[in-house]
């Protein structure tokens, strides 16, 4: 178990990164629970590799949801519908995971929805160097179906109970209201937490994953390496 600075994170990640010798593209999957920091930590891994002259792409589970009419379909406050219909996974395979991985062509999207105008998206294709790194951020990410077309799997672990408080404390501008908070909170552990346990239940991603982030105190993290 490994505790440092936040720097001292970052440099034991990108050193991760590089210790990685792959044919094609590097695949990297920063998976966790909402709020857990996923995003913060792939931006700042992809500061100090695009440092050192390494392409860089970073993408994200939420420019591979599915319309809403589909995602609740469930209802709202459904768990399973998070974690079963949210995401379209054949597609993030079809346009950027598999493109980048053993015997792809490299040319990939890194999106195929807009959340603006929940409707799909179309970006140009890109052909990406075959020592770039995709640095992917999500949820659900180390389940079956997908665990497999990672070439590093990052777990950043943070408790539940912390993630509805940085939920809320993320949103409470935007929400600007009592029922706009209380919004938040009946989503976050109506939905949001019962589908992480779901997945922690079904698809047991921290077993999964290469390193652990534990990241319940940002400028003082701890990590695992598997």
């Amino acid at each position: 178990m490994g505790q440092g600075t936040r720097g001292e994170l970052i440099s034991m990640l990108a050193e991760a990164i590089r210790s990685v010798t792959a044919a094609h593209p590097l695949r990297v999957a920063v998976d966790g629970p909402p709020a857990a920091g996923k995003t913060m930590l792939a931006d700042e891994l992809a500061a100090v590799l695009r440092a050192e002259d390494r392409a860089v792409i970073r993408a994200t589970v939420d420019d591979f949801l599915v319309p809403r009419a589909r995602r609740y379909r469930r209802g709202r406050y459904s768990a399973e519908g998070c974690y079963f219909d949210a995401h379209d996974r054949a597609a993030l395979c079809r346009v950027l995971l598999d493109p980048l991985g053993p015997g792809g062509d490299r040319r990939f999207r890194h999106a195929v929805y807009d959340a603006d105008t929940d409707t799909a998206s179309s970006p140009p294709v890109a052909t990406a160097p075959a020592d770039a790194v995709l640095l992917f951020d999500g949820v659900f990410l180390l389940r079956p179906e997908l665990v497999d077309r990672w070439d590093l799997r990052v777990f950043v672990s943070v408790p539940f109970a912390q993630t509805v408080d940085r939920a809320r404390d993320r949103s409470a501008a935007l929400a600007g209201s009592a029922a706009g908070a209380a919004e938040i909170e009946r989503s976050w552990r109506h939905r949001y937490i019962p589908a992480q346990q779901l997945y922690f239940a079904t698809a047991r991603p921290a077993g999964r994953a290469d390193i652990i982030v534990y990241n319940d105190r940002l400028h003082r993290p701890a990590w695992e390496v598997r």
